[in-house]
This record gives structure tokens, sequence and C-alpha cells, in this order.
């Protein structure tokens, strides 16, 4: 089967983020598409720009390195030679300072925060990133190194109360470096400069809105897919309903086939319940495989997550190919992948690292029958919904919380016995039912149980109990890249514990999961 390459991509032009390990970098490219400017991130390592992609600017992240430690990443000598506008972000300031002659130190103080920046009048070509006034701006500093003395081409564009270097920008070229994150909103006009940097230094149009990417995406899909009819993987999840209807719009329902594979991992009600919505896509061609026990003689005693994710990918494959060897007119599968699953992947460069392998990443075989459409391979959640909407989906598909490609597979920590993957359902059932019986549904963007390998000594009535532990998670998040704690009212958890105590036979004690990504995850596995 042929992976997704750069060629695949929606658009052939945009901002170009380098990576140097920062965990505002995806926040940068997220930033720069609600402004309307299409942006990738890939790793500062590479050795040349992406194929493909006419890149209109570079932004330069920030990162943990200092650039006078050996063996700190570099700038890479291609970007120079593009000859376009570059916008320098922390360490990506200090690089293009120490490229160009000046000087990097470590900080006397560690900034970490808010800062008062005072903006000074400059001439050079990205004066006009900056709005210059006489009251300072707020901005946010997350930095171990300042710059000591800038480059003799280079004048200084802002300065915060400590006197600390924070923008400066080239005196002739279309380059300007900041010491803090534009992308964080506490910096009260980053979004504006990100604006600026975009249209007046790029000069690109700001058009990457909810209809053009319906519009790009079904152009794409028609140029990869041909005459071909397409086998697209749906799992009722947002993202796989929202390809499913992005290709009926692009082929129309006589050249697309739904198959949804019933692993026994999903949440309770779940195959009933998908195949009724999916209804409403106009598709006319549905089929559920019913692979429940294949799942679960595959993933006995496996209890590594990354194992479970690359079985349950391999059999996702396996299962859709196995049904499409009998119908011959497929050409094409098609997935909801989505960009973070790349990034979090190892996809998007060289030396990335590998947070977790999603399914429809991670697991794919080097070879398959089919070939691959993923029209949203570089897409955040976001994106997706906005074009789901401009497709006209109803609202209860469309914000719908995430679930994982592995099911509860990834929730249940150690061995997935069909007991456990029970408990697992209506611990959760009972956890999600009560956030929209008390209208709290919408407060989370993600929330679910996890079933602990852990046992805990209890007391029901008169009798000692030795049972199970559920921890349940809700996070707020736009997107899964970061992620906070949804602020869930603590009578409200105390009465959804008592239940699951109460109703799930084999649980009794229940836990909330109070760690923001990063440092965690938002999935336990």
């Amino acid at each position: 089967m042929s992976q997704s390459s750069a060629a695949d991509r929606p658009l052939d032009h945009g901002i170009l983020v380098l990576d140097y390990g920062s965990q505002y970098t995806l926040l940068i490219a997220r930033r720069l598409r609600e402004l309307g400017a299409y942006s990738e991130v890939i790793d500062s390592r590479v050795k040349s720009p992406p194929a493909g992609l006419n890149v209109n600017g570079v932004i330069l992240s920030g990162g943990p390195d200092s650039v006078y430690e050996e063996g700190s990443r570099t700038l890479p000598d291609w970007v120079t030679t593009l000859n376009v506008p570059v916008l320098g972000i922390c360490y990506g300031m200090q690089l293009l300072v120490e490229q160009s002659g000046g000087k990097v130190r470590g900080a006397t103080k560690r900034e970490y925060g808010r800062a008062a920046m005072h903006v000074r009048s400059t001439k050079g070509p990205a004066s006009v990133l900056f709005e210059t006034t006489s009251a300072p701006q707020t901005v946010w500093m997350s930095h171990g190194d300042d710059i000591g003395a800038i480059p003799k081409d280079y004048e200084t564009a802002g300065v915060t109360d400590e006197q600390v270097i924070a923008a400066i920008i080239h005196k002739t070229l279309p380059i300007a470096a900041l010491q803090y994150h534009p992308e964080v909103a506490h910096s009260e006009k980053g979004a504006d400069l990100l604006k600026r940097f975009a249209r007046d230094l790029c000069k690109m149009t700001l058009d990457w809105d909810g209809q053009a990417r319906v519009e790009t995406l079904c152009k794409h899909i028609q140029d990869v897919v041909g005459t071909g009819h397409v086998l697209v993987a749906c799992s009722g999840g947002v993202d796989s309903t929202v390809t499913a209807a992005l290709l009926l719009k692009a082929l129309g329902p006589e050249r697309v086939t739904a198959v949804f594979c019933d692993t026994g991992l999903l949440r309770k009600n779940e195959v009933p319940w998908v195949a009724e919505k999916l209804k409403v896509l106009g598709l006319r061609h549905l089929e559920v495989l019913s692979s429940a026990d294949l799942f679960m003689r595959e993933l006995k005693g496996i209890t590594d997550p990354e194992q479970k994710r690359k079985i349950i990918g391999r059999l996702f494959i396996e299962e859709f190919e196995g049904y499409a060897s009998k119908h011959k007119e497929f050409t094409h599968l098609g997935q909801g992948t989505l960009y973070p699953d790349v990034i979090e992947s190892a996809g998007h460069g060289a030396g990335a690292k590998v947070i977790k392998s999603h399914h429809n990443v991670g697991g794919l075989p080097d070879r398959l029958a089919l070939k691959l459409v993923e029209p949203f391979r570089w897409l955040f959640k976001d994106e997706v919904r906005s074009i789901g909407l401009c497709l006209g989906l109803p609202d209860e598909l469309i914000h719908r919380h995430p679930f994982p490609g592995p099911g509860l597979a990834v929730r249940i920590l150690g061995d997935v016995t069909p007991e456990r993957v029970k408990m697992l359902q209506e611990a959760d059932h009972v956890f999600i039912s009560a956030l929209r019986e008390h209208g709290l549904y919408q407060v989370p963007w993600q929330a679910f149980a996890v079933l602990l390998p852990i046992k805990s000594v209890g007391v029901m009535g008169d009798n000692r109990t030795y049972q199970q532990t559920i921890a349940l998670r809700a996070v707020t998040s736009s997107d899964g890249m970061t992620a906070g704690v949804a602020d869930l009212p603590m009578s409200f958890l105390t009465r959804v514990s008592d239940q699951i105590v109460r109703q799930v036979h084999g649980i009794n004690r229940v836990v909330f999961d109070i760690t923001t990504k990063p440092p965690a995850t938002i999935e336990w596995e």
C-alpha cells in the first residue's frame, strides 16, 4: 500500500515551522491556521524543505537547547537560501543572533511568565510586525538564555522592563526575532504579530477557512482517487465520520463504501448507535464487520501499550483488506488520520520521537493491497470539526468527544479480556451519561474512564472487598496536542463515583486524573 507523501498535502504553499523541541511548536502552526494561513511543522534537522511545498515563510520555534553548547540544534543552510521571510522565536531568535555574529548568554535570571515589552520605532522591512505605542504590551517569556549583543545588521524592536532584548529585526531583510512567544494567548499582541508576518511579510492571502478546506480537499480526493472506489474505515468518531462525508461529497455515494469494524473494544451500545447515525451521511453502502473474537484472541496476554496499538492497527487493516478482497471494485482505503496522529507517531521529520503509535499510522504494514487516501492527514481536530459543520453534519456527531482508534484496549491498563472490557464499558457509560444529564458534556473536550491494574481494599455493607480501581479523565483542549484539566464540580464527581461503585460489579474505588498535557498524554496508554 502506498503511504501518504508530501505531495498529498491540501495546499502547495504555506509557512514552514521548524521544530526545535518547544512545547509550543504545534501551537504556532495552529495559530497561523486559525488566522487563515496554511502552515506545516517539520523537524529542524531535516536536510531540505519538504518536496511539493512552496514556502512563503519560515518560523524557527523555541526549544530547550543553548546555542553555545556542544550538540545543540542548528539553523539548516537551506533556510537562508530560500530567500523568504524568517521569524525566530525564543531559541529560534538565539540561533539567528548567533549565526549573524551577535552574542547569546546565560540569563542572570530565568524569565518565565508575563513581562512588559516596550516597542521601539524601527525602519527595517519587518517593522510592520510591531504596533508602536507608548504603552507597554504584555508578552509571555520562557527562557534561560538571552541576547547579550545584537548583530550589527539588526536593530532592537522591543525591550522589557528588565532591559531584556525582547524583539529585533534585520535592517534590510524581512527577518525578525522574538525572545517571547507570540503563539501563547498570554502575549496580548501575539496573534496580531503572526497575522502581520503571514499577510504583510509573507504576502499570503489569509483564506484557509472551512469552505476553502472543503473545496481544496474535495479536489485533492478527486485527484488521488481518480475513477476509483473508496473503502472508508468508519468508527463513528468525529474524524472518520467527517472523512466519510467528505468522500461522499467529492466522489458521490456510488463510489464510497463505509465499513465499520466491531472490535469488541468500543463503548457500550456503540455499534447500533454508529450504524444509525451514519445513515444521515447519505451512505448507500455500510457494512459492519463482527471482529470482536479475533481482536480479543490476538490481544490475549498483551500488556505493553505500543504492542497493543501495533496489533490493533494490523488487525484493522487485515479486516478491511479481507473485506476488500471480496469486492474488486475497491482501489483506495480512506482513513481519518489527523496531523497530531502523524506527529505523535514520529511522522513529521528525521529524528522525531515516538510519543505513541496511532493505529492508523504506526500500525500500518509496509505493503497493502489498497492505496491510501487520508484527506485530514495535515489537519488538526478543530479544522476537521469546521469541515463537518460546512458539510452540514449534525451537532451531536461533530461535537462528540474524541475516541481513540485502538478503543478501550488503551484504556485498560494491563491484560485485555472480555470481562475487563465489559467492566470499563459500564463505568464509562455511567460517567458520560452523567455528564449529559447534568449539562456538563461540553465542558470537557474529552472525558472517559480508565481501568487500572490496581486492586484496593474497600468495604460494602459489613463485608470487606478487594476490587478494581477506575480513573476518570476529563480534559480541555482544542486539538489534543495540549490539554488542561476540566473543571468539573466535586459534588458531581462524588455522585459519579458513587454510581460506578454501586452499579459496576468489581469496582470499589474511583479516582480523578488531574494531570495536564504535557507532561502526561490525554490517554493513559
